[in-house]
């Protein structure tokens, strides 16, 4: 068991806060790579997603001289607006309409090309086992070998009351 003492307990507690007031004395290791950016989710964000169609802010957050002239022109009547106008204003707010958003992928086809690169994969590795890992089929396997054993059994006229036996025809040699 690991025992401090109380001046250990004191400086490990100083140096926790200090690193968490954001003290530049306490620095965080990296351990040799780069750390991610990290993205505050309390402010508001942008998304584009067809089942919540309001985003929390617009596309553009910093906008130009000509994009700011053009919000003054949007609070007057929109009869006066260009149709260009009224596209750079949406392409404003949204950076995708719904049909750019609804359009399908081509997602499909990599799905589909992994699942027959799996089968394929699996097919190999089925043929490798079946000629190099599983032995030799028995002989009684064969066909004539099964042949001759149901002919054996029914000399010897096995189960001859309910079985196999008793719908043999023994004159006319063949089945009743």
């Amino acid at each position: 068991m690991l025992r401090l003492t109380s001046t250990r307990v004191g400086r490990v507690l100083a140096q926790r806060a200090a690193a968490a007031l954001g003290g530049g004395s306490v620095r965080t290791a990296s351990h040799g790579h780069d750390v991610s950016e990290v993205v505050d989710m309390s402010q508001p964000m942008y998304w584009d997603r067809v089942d919540t169609p309001l985003p929390d802010r617009p596309y553009k957050d910093v906008l130009t001289a000509s994009d700011k002239s053009l919000k003054q022109k949007e609070k007057g009547p929109w009869g006066q607006l260009s149709k260009e106008e009224k596209i750079a204003l949406y392409r404003l707010m949204f950076h995708q309409t719904y049909s750019e958003m609804k359009q399908p992928s081509d997602e499909w086809k990599t799905v589909v090309g992994g699942i027959f690169i799996f089968l394929g994969l699996t097919g190999l590795v089925v043929w490798w086992q079946s000629v190099y890992v599983y032995p030799e089929r028995p002989l009684t396997f064969d066909e004539d070998w099964q042949a001759k054993q149901l002919q054996r059994m029914l000399d010897m006229k096995v189960n001859p009351i309910e079985g196999f036996a008793a719908k043999w025809d023994y004159e006319k040699r063949q089945w009743k």
